[in-house]
């Protein structure tokens, strides 16, 4: 389906990434991607006679992934527009798809491994019975909802600049501000996990090419130099 995404995506844009709002095919891969690590997980982890060592295979496999990230998603590899290689450090993306499916694989993994031990081991059946085995696992997913939606919706997220780095760009070195002043925004430049991404990533090291540049609302919206220079996060 990626293959299918990135060679025809650009070419057939209901089978791309959704600009902002909706979902489209490509919107579903990376779902994907990490149901099946969890699956992977939940049938790797099905028992554990050593935890040292199984702790140990994790942080290794989460390791490689993280490395391969940065290889293929981090700006090393410039192929197939550009056959170079060779990586900026400054504008260098620590945190792309792969990164972020090696640290959800090495969360839920700690967790399968350190929760097993409280397991119930005599189950009865019953409609609850998957709340139960896992409690673990829906409370610490619950947990991460409650975080996620009280920053989404609670962060305050100040006005910010940006400057434009491309050089050939008619606004090279040109340095804009973006207006927002409030809380609880969704829009791509006020949103808070962008604010996030922002502060921890730093601008210059996240995703420079969203889908939501193909809003004609956020054009409107934001204006022309925003809308085609400003660095966001995926």
């Amino acid at each position: 389906m990626m293959i299918l995404v990135d060679d025809a995506g650009g070419e057939w844009q209901m089978i791309g990434h959704a600009p902002w709002d909706g979902c489209q095919l490509a919107d579903f891969v990376m779902p994907f991607f990490l149901f099946i690590v969890g699956m992977a997980i939940a049938l790797a982890f099905k028992r554990i006679p050593d935890r040292a060592v199984t702790t140990k295979k994790v942080i290794i496999r989460t390791i490689k992934l993280i490395v391969w990230g940065f290889i293929l998603q981090g700006g090393y590899s410039h192929a197939p527009d550009k056959q170079t290689y060779g990586v900026d450090m400054k504008a260098i993306r620590w945190c792309g798809i792969l990164q972020r499916i090696a640290l959800a694989y090495l969360v839920v993994s700690f967790l399968e491994i350190f929760s097993r031990s409280f397991k119930t081991k005599d189950l009865s059946p019953g409609r609850w019975s998957i709340f139960r085995i896992y409690c673990w696992h829906w409370l610490a997913g619950a947990c991460v909802l409650v975080v996620y939606l009280s920053i989404l919706y609670g962060a305050y997220v100040p006005d910010w600049r940006f400057t434009v780095h491309d050089k050939d760009s008619p606004v090279y070195g040109k340095v804009f501000t973006v207006t927002c002043d409030a809380k609880g925004r969704l829009d791509p430049p006020c949103n808070a996990v962008g604010y996030v991404d922002r502060k921890v990533l730093g601008i210059n090291h996240m995703y420079q090419h969203p889908a939501w540049r193909r809003s004609k609302v956020n054009y409107i919206d934001i204006g022309d130099y925003y809308l085609h220079f400003r660095p966001t996060s995926i």
